[in-house]
């Protein structure tokens, strides 16, 4: 057998040290970018737990309760009102940035009137937490805020704290008993339990066969499947 050339041998040694570099010097993945990448978006590197973020925690709540097939989505824009967009929203739903009380938005979520309420019935109304959290951005200025900090605990992970508030924020407005999308009802515990793996996992991810979730919405963070993938290797605890 003869002996490989000089040049074979040159070659050869080239692509191990390439593989060898390349596996031993990974990059080290960055804060992760909006989810709707905005020129004008405001990005802060550290999150300030008194202040609410537009696209982390605002516009979840809107896609999944508000901007949907026949009420304020892109096609439908109910009453001229569309709610999927940071300027749409401010736009169209009247939001006096400092000033709740005179935007139109923030009034009808807190709306007694049955006739008047959004979401209207028999679609499940907003939390207390939820309407508190809008009160409190468009108190702040109502920001076209981001936050990208790289913290991710993804290791004390809870039902309570850490589940609900990302399924609450961004899946039940499309799967309660008053829609629910596909079957799937989100509303409490048990009901998230049965159906976080591999349903809910799957659509989070985006794996092939499922259904994209949460619905015409940017895709959850690593940091948050992270979370959730926590959840279910623990046993999906009620805590």
């Amino acid at each position: 057998m003869t002996q490989p050339s000089r040049i074979h041998r040159f070659l050869l040694t080239a692509f191990v040290l390439l593989t060898f570099i390349q596996c031993k010097h990974e990059p080290v993945p960055g804060p992760e970018q909006p989810p709707q990448p905005d020129p004008d978006t405001i990005i802060s590197t550290e999150c300030d737990p008194d202040t609410v973020y537009f696209i982390n925690d605002v516009l979840p709540v809107f896609l999944s309760s508000c901007a949907k097939s026949g009420c304020h989505d892109e096609a439908t824009q109910a009453d001229g009102v569309y709610l999927a967009t940071y300027s749409a929203i401010i736009s169209t739903g009247k939001i006096k940035p400092g000033n709740p009380d005179d935007s139109e938005v923030y009034e009808v979520i807190t709306e007694n009137d049955p006739d008047k309420i959004m979401p209207p019935p028999p679609n499940a109304p907003l939390t207390a937490a939820q309407i508190d959290l809008i009160r409190k951005w468009i108190s702040q200025g109502a920001l076209n805020n981001y936050c990208a900090s790289t913290d991710c605990d993804s290791v004390n992970v809870t039902f309570s704290g850490t589940i609900w508030p990302m399924i609450n924020a961004s899946c039940k407005g499309c799967h309660n008993i008053a829609a629910p999308g596909g079957g799937v009802l989100l509303q409490n515990y048990t009901e998230v339990k049965n159906q976080a793996f591999p349903r809910i996992w799957s659509a989070i991810n985006h794996l092939e066969g499922y259904s994209p979730m949460p619905k015409n919405s940017p895709k959850w963070s690593k940091c948050k499947i992270a979370q959730f993938k926590r959840w279910i290797d623990l046993g999906m605890p009620d805590n």
